[in-house]
């Protein structure tokens, strides 16, 4: 294959480290102990190698385009005693086997943790370019010498020809340290996944990478990956953060969320989020966390629509068009009356069939399900499996109105890995 007529080639960092460079009239100059690359680039350019000097025995940086790769041999032009300085890195460069090899990434369009065996490169154009993570088997064996022999023997014994197992670099997260977070964060590979797959990996890591991961998210993705994990490590990916950071994030979480979460953090830390927080938010939370966690009280979330009788079809959406993005759930809203009691329950799916200048009050059921704020999750969960809803409001002693339980909040409680 080629290239604007020059051929292209891919190579592996097993076959690189190690290897001798030799100079122009085939001197030996040192051996290859690393490459440098720069990953912020969509493919990362190989900028410098790293080798051990053969006469001076000391390790140096030499410039990748001082190298010539020609018939498996790098060859070294022109050299200067200045075109060898001591080993440093710029802004966005990496000492790749360094970083790399043996080491964990993100498989972010598998959504899973893998271990990287070896690195696969393009030479093109007479440079190189990291193109390919290998995480399979046959790649450690490659770099143990025994690719050809366990090969035989698979082929033999089990009439089985392994292959390398590739993944392309552009759905790859490094996780070795917090700099290669940053440094890839432009690329957003982790934003692409899904909130419930990043939480799965960030529960497969060990505590420092767990934490480096979640501190690389915007506020908005870490709360949603927040939701998804284990309450235990929630607690313990909000401990690391500052009083601040950790108010920012639980205020993006829903609101029956993120008053389970301080429920279960020790005291001084909850009030201290709490303090950092909006005062209406503080307020809601400080109510759901009055209710004990398995009752309605403590299931319910109080960020969701509720309207007076009067106000019409087209005031209603125009609000729900500029308030959904706060709230918890939108596809049921409430009529109430002046003291906040239920009068009826309108879904999404009502108003927008009905004529805008309709009053909430004359398409409205009155068969309105709820519950009392003390009432237990095995009674919630009957009527939810009863009636067939998405939610069921919670009113208080006088029936007023004072939240609503989403079913995911319930299943979260009656059955926590189905739920999350």
């Amino acid at each position: 294959m080629a290239v604007g007529g020059e051929p292209q080639s891919f190579l592996f960092l097993s076959a690189i480290l190690g290897s001798k460079i030799v100079d122009s009239e085939g001197h030996a100059v040192g051996r290859v102990l690393d490459l440098v690359g720069n990953i912020q680039e969509s493919y990362p350019p190989v900028t410098h190698v790293l080798l051990r000097l053969e006469k001076a025995k000391r390790v140096v940086q030499l410039s990748w385009r001082k190298v010539e790769l020609s018939n498996g041999t790098l060859i070294a032009h022109a050299l200067q005693q200045e075109d060898f300085r001591e080993p440093a890195l710029t802004a966005g460069e990496l000492f790749l086997k360094d970083a790399l090899l043996d080491k964990q990434v993100v498989d972010t369009d598998g959504a899973k943790i893998r271990r990287v065996n070896d690195l696969q490169f393009l030479k093109a154009h007479k440079a190189l370019y990291l193109v390919h993570v290998d995480v399979g088997f046959h790649g450690l064996l490659r770099r143990v010498g025994l690719q050809r022999p366990a090969g035989f023997l698979f082929r033999k014994l089990f009439d089985y020809n392994m292959t390398d197992q590739l993944i392309s670099w552009k759905f790859v997260q490094p996780l070795s340290s917090p700099d290669l977070l940053r440094l890839t964060i432009a690329h957003k590979r982790l934003a692409h996944l899904h909130p419930a797959d990043l939480a799965d990996i960030i529960e497969e890591l060990d505590i420092h990478q767990r934490s480096a991961v979640f501190r690389s998210l915007d506020v908005e993705m870490a709360a949603e990956t927040l939701e998804e994990t284990d309450p235990k490590i929630q607690v313990s990916l909000i401990q690391d953060l500052d009083m601040a950071n950790a108010s920012d994030i639980i205020e993006e979480m829903s609101l029956s969320e993120a008053a389970d979460l301080l429920g279960d953090l020790p005291r001084d830390k909850a009030e201290g989020i709490l303090r950092e927080m909006e005062q209406a938010i503080a307020d809601d939370m400080k109510e759901l966390l009055s209710h004990p966690e398995e009752k309605a009280g403590g299931l319910m979330t109080t960020s969701f629509l509720r309207f007076a009788p009067a106000v019409r079809v087209g005031e209603a959406l125009e609000t729900i068009r500029s308030e959904a993005e706060d709230m918890d759930l939108i596809y049921y809203l409430y009529v109430v009356d002046s003291e906040e009691h239920i009068l009826g329950v309108l879904s999404l799916r009502d108003l927008l069939i009905a004529k805008p200048e309709t009053s909430l009050s004359d398409i409205m059921d009155t068969r309105v399900i709820s519950v009392g704020i003390e009432e237990k999750k095995d009674q919630i969960a009957d009527d939810f499996a009863k009636y067939g809803i998405m939610a069921i409001p919670v009113v208080d002693g006088d029936e007023r109105l004072k939240g609503v339980i989403l079913f995911k909040n319930l299943l979260e409680v009656v059955a926590p890995k189905l739920g999350r």
